[in-house]
């Protein structure tokens, strides 16, 4: 948390589809970095979500419920679909916070990053390393063994399994 007069907010943006325990984990280590986080579910037009925004909404709202009033900072989950650095100016955040899985990771978010700072060179991206437990999981993984019947209890929660399974019952 700020020790400085300034409250801080930071942005975790994501497709969250689904959301996974390593996202869980990050949330966790991001919320006591600033006083207040917002989860941000991304809309993206662009790629074609198993789970429609409000589904992916919901079911991060759920998982993360559990977070708020822990110790840790003021926590809200919300939605866009905007240029996340024009989000990040409408909600007055700080920082942008992304997560790395692996060194594949880098040279995309070391691009983003770049184009961030040129649209808005107020707002800083900080970059949290994925733990070992949770750097190979992937929402991809994730969906693609649930869609093979695969076991995914060690990768998300129960209700966000519930949710696949509906997905992929036929």
């Amino acid at each position: 948390m700020s020790s400085s007069n300034k409250y801080i907010t930071g942005i975790y943006p994501g497709s969250f589809d689904p959301v996974t325990k390593g996202h869980l984990h990050l949330i966790g280590r991001a919320s006591h970095i600033v006083d207040k986080l917002i989860v941000a579910v991304a809309e993206n037009v662009n790629k074609k979500p198993l789970f429609s925004l409000e589904e992916r909404y919901e079911m991060l709202k759920c998982d993360i419920d559990h977070m708020i009033d822990k110790g840790c900072c003021e926590i809200e989950v919300t939605t866009f679909s905007t240029l996340l650095v024009h989000y990040a100016e409408e909600v007055k955040a700080s920082y942008i916070i992304r997560g790395l899985r692996a060194v594949s990771d880098f040279e995309y978010e070391f691009q983003l990053t770049g184009m961030n700072a040129k649209l808005d060179p107020d707002i800083e991206t900080l970059f949290l390393m994925a733990s070992d437990k949770w750097q190979f999981v992937s929402s991809s993984f994730v969906k693609e063994i649930s869609y093979l019947h695969g076991d995914v209890s060690a990768f998300v929660t129960p209700q966000v399994e519930e949710h696949l399974n509906k997905k992929f019952k036929n």
